[in-house]
């Protein structure tokens, strides 16, 4: 069977995809997009079935289409967000086939372009656009051994209380995903117990605006690269529940047990470091600098918004995060699982172009162009800016690559001129 042949081929048919093939399907340039399942498939099989949208409606989205049948400021649930995905899909006929894996991704030895070897045949192509986003292959530190007397999982594959043991649950790691997850745990009657490591904890909403809006009126959606230090720190904020902006103190009122970061595991006992009360203060102190700016925002430009002091107001610290809490025996604890709410890692095991990964594995480019050639990234945290791994924003960053494609595409059209200056 012949190679087919495409001017460009895009991996993954997620946010980053889908907004890759309308751009491409707008210049007029022919490709074919490749999933490996269903369009947004994580967003269906690999998340938890209480997760909902991080933004409001109005922002979490494309630019053309609303979601239909949701509040503006409601957060979608995960299903009809992937829905929202195919029936974008659907709107310009992007050329999407599924049940499509990639198996690898070389350059062609004889002229420009690159090979691509799929589980449905071999394709041809001048241009690939690897888009399959930044949560491909689960994290779990090598704390606890895989083969201990404890049931794990890592949070891609938790989907509701029902599916874990009896017992109690430890989720380790404190950003979006883990206090979703311990909340939907803890209101299941569970006894939950969360391990938090650094993070930043931004007000879910303050006087009467979400916490995107002031991202983006404040500038922070257009950050270029994160603060220093704040490279892997972990962002605590929520849609779950309508939406309310975290606070571990609320947390451990629910009954849930605060512990610092998880360092070590021997014997059935689970030991932490004593930082909970320096985590949760330098939560707070993100917080509270958010609160300034938008305060100091407001006055500047003479802005009619509700005061709304009482968000200043902090009670006292967990009595864990005062008296930590060192090491847990889990089977004394009556913990029966770890759930590690610890982040991803890329896998591009499949690209085999020199130039186009660093040593570690990561994209090597520059606002997604790879050093490789014909070979462009979307869909990765921070690529081009902050907003860069949300829905709004892999839609401009599938723009600005289009546009880099079309430049390229034009160049080699160009045909020479007879003309010979002397």
């Amino acid at each position: 069977m012949s190679a087919e042949e495409f001017e460009v081929v895009v991996v993954g048919a997620g946010q980053a995809g889908v907004a890759m093939s309308e751009h491409l399907t707008n210049a007029g340039i022919s490709h074919v997009v490749l999933e490996r399942a269903r369009i947004a498939e994580r967003w269906r099989s690999e998340r938890w079935d209480s997760l909902v949208a991080n933004g409001p409606a109005w922002h979490d989205r494309f630019p053309s289409l609303e979601f239909e049948g949701y509040d503006p400021d409601a957060f979608v649930p995960k299903e009809a967000v992937a829905d929202y995905f195919v029936a974008y899909a659907e709107k310009f006929k992007a050329p999407i086939r599924t049940g499509v894996d990639v198996k690898s991704v070389t350059k062609n030895s004889t002229d420009a372009g690159f090979k691509v070897i799929t589980s449905d045949g071999e394709i041809n192509a001048k241009y690939v656009v690897a888009a399959t986003g930044p949560f491909q292959k689960p994290a779990i530190p090598p704390v606890v051994p895989v083969n201990a007397s404890v049931h794990q999982l890592h949070s891609s594959d938790y989907h509701n209380p029902e599916q874990l043991p009896e017992g109690g649950v430890l989720v380790v790691g404190a950003g979006s995903s883990g206090v979703q997850i311990a909340a939907d745990l803890k209101s299941a009657g569970r006894d939950v117990y969360l391990s938090v490591g650094e993070h930043d904890r931004p007000p879910r909403r303050y006087r009467g605006r979400d916490n995107v809006w002031w991202l983006g009126v404040l500038g922070k959606w257009d950050l270029a690269t994160p603060p220093a230090g704040a490279e892997h720190v972990t962002i605590a904020v929520s849609g779950f529940a309508g939406g309310k902006t975290v606070d571990f103190r609320d947390l451990a009122d629910s009954g849930i047990t605060l512990l610092g970061l998880t360092s070590s595991y021997e014997n059935g006992v689970l030991k932490f470091a004593d930082d909970l009360e320096r985590n949760i203060a330098r939560g707070d102190k993100n917080y509270l600098s958010v609160l300034t700016e938008a305060d100091e925002f407001i006055a500047q430009n003479n802005l009619d918004l509700p005061p709304e002091p009482e968000a200043h107001v902090l009670g006292p610290m967990p009595k864990e995060a005062v008296n930590p809490i060192r090491e847990i025996d889990l089977a004394a604890a009556g913990i029966t699982t770890i759930l590690w709410a610890t982040g991803y890692a890329t896998d591009y095991s499949w690209l085999d172009v020199p130039g186009a990964l660093t040593d570690a594995g990561k994209p090597a480019h520059q606002r997604g162009v790879s050093s490789a050639s014909g070979i462009y990234f979307l869909g990765q945290a921070w690529l081009s800016r902050r907003g860069s791994a949300f829905i709004w924003g892999v839609w401009h960053d599938a723009k600005f690559l289009a546009d880099q494609i079309q430049i390229q595409r034009s160049y080699k059209s160009y045909a020479g001129s007879a003309r010979i200056i002397n």
